[in-house]
């Protein structure tokens, strides 16, 4: 890829993607647009600090409406795509599969048509599809998920995830679409909504609320700071191989339990509690239907052919990110409050 190249990045504003965002919009490689359709997961306030810069630029819009992403192609002549645009938090998909199937499936296939017209005859292009270890199921004490598992997905979150990446593949082999896939761990850190088990810990204790746990708390996940998940999206779009997928995890496995008791005891440090105090709050509720009990990636592929490990273990990835949660309350106070949903219309609509 040569400097100044038009790349989209599908769900700039989130919290993978904004991190992806601010990756690329620093290498100074490429010009990044970023396109997102805000809904509540698409917060402005995590690309604050870039919107000026001039090799970024936000677009506002739906990946389903296949005509606005045909034109976007048309107008940009885009040399790559990285596509994390999705709905991603099982409990909705649970309560309203459908949504996941229409952002997920269609939003996908939309962006693969569109690429498929628009790279007609081009060459250097590259279709990034960004997926999740959900779509391999779960597993049992032993093994590791590798890029060959069959998949099984178990949610219609991770079905509809699954379907996107049959389709990315399919597109590869009928229309010769240069495609590469990865499928990544749990992520963790800064401008993680506060819905997913990280932050949502991290809002009740500082709010003495009850920290709701399913079930026993034995389900297990394998972490990955978000700044690592970046880094690896980074050197895969740059340097992998088309039509490969590769898995990207922390090596970092640990049961949701634990990882609360030490996110508890991380808090009553940080706040001066007593010790012991936020463990207190714990909270175990009715499992979730269908919860997969373990996920573990094998990354080696990726370390070996790419060089890519992750920088931090968890202790000090969960430092860094509670830091920043209590660096930036008023960001947590505007995402809880429904303030952030304003800033589009506040910073871009007179632009």
């Amino acid at each position: 890829m040569n400097t100044g190249e038009n790349i989209l990045i599908t769900g700039g504003a989130g919290f993978i993607g904004s991190h992806v965002v601010r990756r690329f919009i620093n290498s100074d490689k490429y010009k990044v647009i970023s396109l997102d359709k805000l809904t509540y997961a698409g917060n402005l306030e995590n690309l604050r600090d870039i919107e000026n810069e001039p090799n970024y630029e936000f677009v506002k819009g739906d990946i389903c409406d296949f005509d606005f992403i045909n034109d976007l192609f048309k107008d940009y002549d885009f040399q790559g795509v990285i596509h994390l645009a999705a709905e991603s938090h099982v409990d909705r998909s649970i309560s309203n599969p459908m949504e996941f199937i229409q952002t997920n499936v269609v939003g996908t296939v939309s962006l693969l048509n569109a690429a498929k017209e628009a790279w007609r005859g081009k060459e250097s292009r590259r279709f990034y599809h960004v997926s999740t270890d959900e779509v391999y199921g779960s597993l049992g004490e032993d093994g590791l998920f590798t890029e060959t598992t069959p998949y099984d997905p178990k949610s219609p979150y991770s079905a509809s995830k699954a379907s996107s990446d049959h389709f990315v593949r399919a597109y590869g082999n009928t229309y010769d679409l240069p495609y590469i896939i990865s499928n990544c761990s749990n992520n963790y850190g800064p401008n993680h909504f506060p819905e997913k088990l990280i932050p949502l810990m991290i809002h009740n204790i500082r709010n003495k609320k009850p920290l709701p746990v399913y079930g026993k708390g034995e389900n297990i996940r394998d972490w990955l700071y978000v700044e690592d998940h970046a880094r690896a999206i980074e050197l895969i779009f740059e340097k992998g191989q088309n039509g490969e997928t590769y898995n990207i995890g922390g090596f970092n496995e640990w049961k949701n339990i634990d990882l609360v008791h030490l996110l508890c005891d991380v808090m009553d440090r940080k706040l001066g509690n007593e010790a012991g105090t936020s463990r207190k709050l714990i909270t175990f509720v009715k499992d979730r239907a269908g919860h997969d009990m373990r996920y573990a990636i094998d990354a080696s592929k990726l370390n070996s052919e790419l060089g890519w490990e992750p920088s931090l273990q968890f202790e000090e990835g969960l430092e860094k990110t509670v830091d920043w949660y209590f660096d930036n309350e008023q960001w947590l106070n505007d995402v809880t409050s429904g303030d952030y949903l304003k800033y589009y219309d506040e910073h871009y609509t007179n632009r």
